[in-house]
């Protein structure tokens, strides 16, 4: 028997044009219905199974200080950030580029496509100037198409560094990476943290379905070549289902065995914008399917129960979780969803977070070395007891191993016109740079119609 559970502002796929939906619970999950008048009926899956009210937490709201564009046609038209918007800048993306070495089917961004000249260096400048005065510094994702396809890179972190910004991260296939040993060294040199490295899968048939080439040795050479530089690496796998959902295990279990070297798993189930088609209502990946997967692939090592949704984000639009990893390779979750400290609640713990969990591993990575520097330590302790240079040597131990092998496991569910929830989208912290130097809510930007027709993207 159906029951409407809430009401729900959203777009039209079609015309993009703002309706109302509700959610209607099923037997089955949780649904977002709407009608448009000019393109009919519209049944999107938001939620499979029961508890979907369960979920959600209390949400913690904050109107960003500085704004870049007035309320006029109201959510999601007037993004730059508007007064109507309830969370501040986390992460931002600047698409330094829209060129590629790829043309992937499911390319968001749909890069390769009316190819423009590279944004310039002096123009980058402007953006960052732009972000402190919004409020930075943010943490700082060079995006693209494939930003590594440009030489100044190096310039471009050194720049952000110069003007105050303390986190970078590099959203890249790794092709680029894995031919040029050098080229990770010198971004690394440049302030360079973390490598948002394009991961789906352990068969060469995964990367011809979801990037249209063989690519599985590029990503492992990649993952080596950042290890060296001692650059961190997260791996953010597109899931889809038939495709590679069978792999989800697969991926987190070759993330533990690199520890330290991989830092997290970042997940991202399929979304239907930019170059995407054949759209099909059965390739639709809920927070419930996913963690099912998690807990059944990891022989529930990692379960549903460890996770909890977003923190300074609406809880709908994400799940995390952390684990420590013991030497034996079991895991210890750490937090849970009554802990008091269990998840950041505003975006300014959310970037120092990330900052902190995905950024390569400071200091010297021998183990021989770091049992020296212990071993000068304890030895210039002379005062203390045995006993208590034990304990003190133990949990020294444990600290520097929580440091290491904290393994950050989460999920992003952008939101398409299908799926839409301009409540959610207003809680969104992870913002683009448009080209007219505005902040725009990553699922606004990249929102398509089913004609490919964009609100913001050009």
């Amino acid at each position: 028997m159906a029951k409407v559970i809430g009401l729900v502002e959203s777009v039209c796929p079609n015309c993009l044009k703002k309706i109302m939906g509700q959610k209607v619970e099923y037997e089955d999950g949780v649904y977002l219905e709407k009608n448009c008048e000019e393109h009919g009926f519209f049944k999107t899956l938001i939620w499979e199974g029961k508890n979907y009210e369960d979920w959600g937490g209390v949400e913690k709201y904050t109107t960003p200080e500085v704004l870049g564009s007035e309320v006029n046609k109201g959510c999601p038209y007037d993004c730059g950030i508007c007064s109507e918007h309830r969370q501040e800048t986390c992460c931002v993306l600047l698409e330094i580029t829209n060129r590629c070495n790829l043309k992937c089917p499911i390319c968001f961004a749909s890069s390769n496509e009316n190819i423009k000249p590279d944004i310039s260096l002096e123009r980058i400048g402007e953006y960052y100037d732009y972000l402190m005065e919004c409020g930075g510094p943010y943490n700082i994702q060079l995006s693209g198409g494939e930003p590594s396809l440009r030489d100044d890179l190096y310039e471009i972190i050194k720049m952000g560094r110069d003007k105050g910004f303390t986190f970078f991260q590099l959203n890249t296939n790794g092709i680029r990476i894995a031919e040029d040993e050098n080229y990770i060294k010198k971004l690394a040199k440049a302030g360079l943290n973390t490598v948002f490295l394009q991961f789906d899968g352990f068969s060469d048939e995964v990367y011809m379905k979801l990037r249209g080439k063989k690519l599985l040795r590029t990503k492992l050479k990649a993952i080596e070549n950042c290890k060296k530089a001692g650059v961190g690496v997260v791996l953010v796998p597109t899931i889809k289902q038939d495709v590679n959902v069978s792999e989800i295990g697969k991926i987190i279990k070759f993330a533990i065995d690199n520890m330290p070297a991989i830092r997290g798993v970042h997940f991202q189930p399929i979304s239907f914008f930019g170059r995407y088609e054949g759209r099909d209502e059965k390739y639709r990946i809920t927070i419930p399917k996913m963690l099912r997967e998690i807990e059944a692939q990891t022989n529930g090592q990692m379960k549903f129960e460890n996770f909890m949704g977003g923190g300074a984000e609406n809880s709908y639009c994400s799940f995390h979780a952390n684990f420590l990893v013991n030497e034996d390779k079991s895991l210890r979750p750490l937090g849970s969803k009554s802990g008091c400290c269990s998840k950041p609640s505003s975006s300014k713990q959310s970037r120092e977070f990330v900052a902190k969990q995905w950024s390569g591993v400071e200091g010297c990575c021998d183990e021989e070395v770091n049992t020296c520097c212990c071993e000068e330590t304890v030895q210039s302790s002379s005062c203390c007891s045995k006993e208590k240079t034990s304990i003190t040597q133990s949990l020294d131990d444990f600290l520097e191993r929580f440091d290491k092998y904290t393994l950050a496991i989460s999920a992003m569910l952008f939101q398409d016109a299908w799926n839409l929830d301009l409540n959610r989208l207003k809680q969104c912290y992870i913002h683009v740079v448009s080209e007219d130097m505005k902040l725009i809510p990553f699922c606004a930007y990249n929102l398509t119609s089913i004609d490919n027709q964009s609100l913001y993207r050009r």
